[in-house]
């Protein structure tokens, strides 16, 4: 059956789709942490972080259903549910950020941020870093590096080092901007996945991107937080990843877990940034915002907080962490929450243990320019029972080399 999918899908799809693992995974099925093939054997899904209340949460299949036996439009309609679901997200910002554009993807809400910045600030240049992943539009396509050589970065953009250890962040902004000036390109944007989960996955110390926010804000140019990989709770105790940076962004880009798996993003931004724009420039999405995506992206920041999945997923990660740490394969452990990076020391060898998880029931993926970083997001209802059986395969993968 599955040389026979295979060959479909090569017949049908575009080459551009890419699979993971040696040995492909067909899932049928999700409950909660596990994914179910069409055997019937259970895989422990450690990666999937669309799902942040996990796999069909009883709750919000029940809320996307009961919308969509009602009413399913869009947004040039009045409708009470993205006014109740705005509300709620905002109120979990900082005072500032009280306006809420909502879009499909991530894609769609970091394309929709570089067209503010260059509308606010008049300007093009655009910093990012060295294997950072933003989107697959033309826009943000242009500024992620990650996608590789084949896919070239616009002549506005810029590149900077991950904050490695002993990498000053803030010089490779300040040096980017500097950059842009001396090519006659005015920086508008400053744009930042705050977990760094291409770049291989850098969280501490607390607090270093404010001085390379305030340094794009000195050089008249705005600061966007993409927490399309990072929100929603996964660093653990705070809804956002920047919050523990101690900054507020001028932007704010969300996607993924928003809709626990019903296509659901947007776009939160400071009341300045976006109310001229609104005036004058029509922005419409014809399914973003629309009454099911909403009752779902409700329903699933409902079950966060009621769930007290933060919490969850500090406690979690703190010990998967220090687990992780005592086992003497791992160069470094980096992260927050349940959002984890494991660093071995090459990707081959990280590709080997990928598929040897994958083998033993256990899904996760890698990371980093060189592929050689574990990357380890699960559900944020993933406990300490979860990390063991993860720990397990993890040995016995590490062992098979």
């Amino acid at each position: 059956m599955v040389d026979s999918l295979l060959a479909r899908r090569r017949e049908s799809l575009s080459p551009s789709y890419r699979l993971f693992y040696d040995d492909p995974l067909r899932p049928v099925r999700g409950e909660g942490v596990y994914l179910f093939e069409a055997n019937g054997k259970a895989c422990l899904d450690a990666y999937n972080n669309v799902v942040p209340a996990g796999h069909c949460h009883p709750r919000i299949v029940a809320a996307v259903a009961e919308q969509s036996a009602k009413l399913n439009t869009h947004t040039r309609y009045l409708h009470q549910t993205i006014l109740d679901y705005a509300d709620a997200l905002l109120a979990t910002f900082p005072v500032g950020l009280n306006r809420a554009t909502f879009t499909c993807t991530g894609s769609e809400a970091n394309d929709l941020a570089i067209r503010l910045a260059r509308y606010v600030t008049g300007g093009t240049g655009i910093i990012v870093t060295e294997n950072a992943y933003h989107g697959v539009s033309a826009a943000t396509a242009d500024i992620s590096p990650s996608l590789g050589e084949a896919a070239p970065l616009g002549s506005h953009v810029r590149t900077v080092p991950a904050p490695t250890p002993g990498v000053d962040f803030t010089v490779g902004v300040d040096s980017a901007i500097k950059d842009l000036q001396r090519h006659g390109i005015k920086p508008a944007l400053l744009v930042v996945d705050t977990i760094f989960s291409s770049d291989g996955v850098f969280a501490d110390p607390p607090g270093f991107l404010a001085p390379a926010v305030e340094t794009i804000h000195k050089a008249g140019g705005l600061f966007l937080a993409d927490e399309v990989q990072p929100g929603f709770g996964r660093t653990g105790h705070t809804m956002w990843g920047f919050s523990r940076h101690g900054l507020v962004p001028d932007m704010v880009s969300l996607g993924k877990p928003m809709g626990n798996g019903y296509p659901a993003a947007g776009l939160v931004t400071q009341s300045h940034i976006i109310d001229e724009f609104g005036k004058n420039i029509r922005y419409f999405n014809t399914f973003g915002g629309n009454p099911v995506a909403m009752a779902a992206a409700l329903e699933t920041l409902r079950v966060i907080q009621d769930e007290k999945l933060m919490d969850n997923a500090s406690t979690t990660g703190v010990y998967l962490m220090a687990e992780l740490r005592a086992r003497p394969s791992i160069q470094a452990v980096r992260g927050a929450g349940l959002f984890i990076g494991a660093e071995l020391t090459d990707g081959a060898l990280a590709a080997r243990v990928v598929n040897n998880m994958r083998a033993r029931g256990v899904l996760i993926s890698s990371a980093g320019p060189a592929g050689n970083v574990l990357k380890i997001r699960p559900p944020l209802i993933f406990n300490r029972e979860h990390a063991d059986i993860l720990l397990t395969a993890l040995d016995g993968a590490l062992a098979d080399g």
